[in-house]
């Protein structure tokens, strides 16, 4: 497992605009490559996609 420095969390951060933490774990799980942190946030992304489509909404309207 490398080693992931600020920068490079820092990188991925602006790129994807996601949480700090959110690029650390994907930095960390892929490597320290960024580019299969970016496909592992993309992956990550559509599984919490998929969890939450069979939800109803009760109150408000979407438009």
């Amino acid at each position: 497992m490398a080693a992931v420095t600020a920068a490079a969390v820092m990188a991925l951060r602006e790129k994807t605009g996601l949480p700090m933490m959110e690029c650390k774990k994907a930095l960390t799980e892929c490597g320290g490559d960024t580019e299969q942190a970016v496909e592992w946030l993309r992956k990550q992304g559509v599984k919490t996609q998929a969890m939450r489509a069979d939800r109803e909404t009760s109150m408000g309207r979407l438009a």
